[in-house]
C-alpha cells in the first residue's frame, strides 16, 4: 500500500544502534512513515479523535489518550510489522514478544498555562517494585520497549513533545523536588524529543520520561505501540472481532503480537515437553530468515 522500497521489517538492526539504544534507552529514528503512509494514518487519528469526542470522551481541554486503539482501523493493525521499526522490536527484545500496551495520542494547545507539574516516571508500574532487588545499583529489567510515531510537527520544544533523561533507563530512583506546588526545573540532562512528521522514536520502559505542556499553535498527534515478553500480562487488552475483516487481514506473526498462543506454555517460548517451540510466527519467520544468533540470548 505504502512504498517502503525492498523494506520487510526483517533486516537486522546495526550494532550502533543496539548499542546506543543500551547505552541511551532510546533511539531517534528519521523518516520512519513515507508521507503518503503519515498523511493517511493521522486522517485516521483525525476520524478515531472525532468518534471518541462525540461520545464525550476527550478531556476538557480536548485532549485524547486512547488505550488498545490498533483495532479501529486496518492502517493501526499494519504498524505492528512496519517495514522500518518492527526490526527495532525484535532486535532488541526478540521473537517472543506482543503488544500489550498501545495507546493514541491527541494533545490540542494548552488552552492556559499549566499549573505546577511533575510528571517524570518509568513505565511499567509493579515492574519496578516487584523484581526489585536490595542493591540500587542493580538496574531493573527492562521488560518492554515502545515505539512512538510522530504525526504531527513537532520539530521545534514546546509543542507538547516527549521530555527523556539520556541514560536514566539504568538508574532505578529520580530525585523528586520537595514542593511541588511550584514550578520545578526539569532534572539535569533532560532532552525533549523534537521531531519531524513522519519519524519516530523507541524507548525502553525504564527510561525516565514525561509528557511536556503543548504552548504552540499545532495540536500533538502521536501514536505509540509497546511490545513486551508474552508471559508477561497485558496492560490494555485488545478484543478483537474474529469473524471481522481486521482480524482477518492479520498475517501470522501480526496474530502473534496481538497476543495470540497456542497453549500456555507457548507464551512462555516452549512446547510441552520443555523445548523451544519453533512453530511460534516471528521465530519461525527468523528462523527461516536465518535471523537467530546465538550471541544475542534474546535471538537464541
Amino acid at each position: 500500500m505504502f512504498d517502503y522500497g525492498d523494506r520487510t521489517g526483517y533486516e537486522p538492526i546495526s550494532d550502533t544502534d543496539r548499542k546506543e539504544f543500551h547505552e541511551q534507552g532510546f533511539l531517534l529514528l528519521r523518516n520512519v512513515l513515507t508521507e503518503d503512509h503519515r498523511a493517511a494514518l493521522e486522517a485516521a487519528v483525525d476520524r478515531v479523535y472525532a468518534e471518541e469526542q462525540a461520545k464525550g470522551n476527550t478531556k476538557k481541554d480536548g485532549t485524547l489518550h486512547l488505550l488498545g486503539f490498533l483495532e479501529r482501523d486496518e492502517l493501526f493493525g499494519e504498524l505492528l510489522t512496519h517495514p522500518i521499526a518492527f526490526p527495532y522490536m525484535w532486535g532488541l527484545a526478540g521473537w517472543n514478544i506482543y503488544t500489550h500496551h498501545n495507546h493514541l495520542d491527541v494533545t490540542p494547545p494548552a488552552a492556559e498555562p499549566e499549573k505546577p507539574y511533575w510528571g517524570w516516571h518509568q513505565d511499567g508500574y509493579r515492574q519496578n517494585s516487584d523484581p526489585e532487588t536490595m542493591d540500587p545499583n542493580l538496574p531493573r529489567p527492562m521488560f518492554s520497549l515502545k515505539v512512538a510515531y510522530v504525526l504531527s510537527d513537532l520539530s521545534e520544544t514546546g509543542r507538547g513533545a516527549t521530555k527523556v533523561i539520556p541514560g536514566s533507563h539504568l538508574k532505578n530512583s529520580l530525585p523528586r523536588p520537595a514542593d511541588l506546588t511550584v514550578q520545578n526545573p526539569d532534572p539535569e540532562g533532560t532532552v525533549e524529543i523534537t521531531a519531524n512528521p513522519g519519524d519516530a522514536f523507541i524507548f525502553d520502559r525504564r527510561q525516565w520520561h514525561s509528557r511536556s505542556t503543548n504552548l504552540s499553535t499545532i495540536t500533538r498527534k502521536m501514536l505509540f505501540v509497546g511490545y513486551t515478553y508474552r508471559w508477561i500480562r497485558p496492560l490494555d487488552e485488545l478484543h478483537p472481532d474474529l469473524d471481522g475483516e481486521w482480524y482477518r487481514n492479520r498475517t501470522p506473526v501480526q496474530r502473534q503480537l496481538i497476543g495470540e498462543g497456542t497453549h500456555t506454555a507457548n507464551y512462555w517460548g516452549i512446547n510441552w515437553d520443555g523445548y523451544v517451540d519453533d512453530e511460534i510466527p516471528l521465530r519461525k519467520e527468523l528462523k527461516e530468515r536465518g535471523l537467530l544468533d546465538r550471541n544475542i540470548p534474546w535471538l537464541r
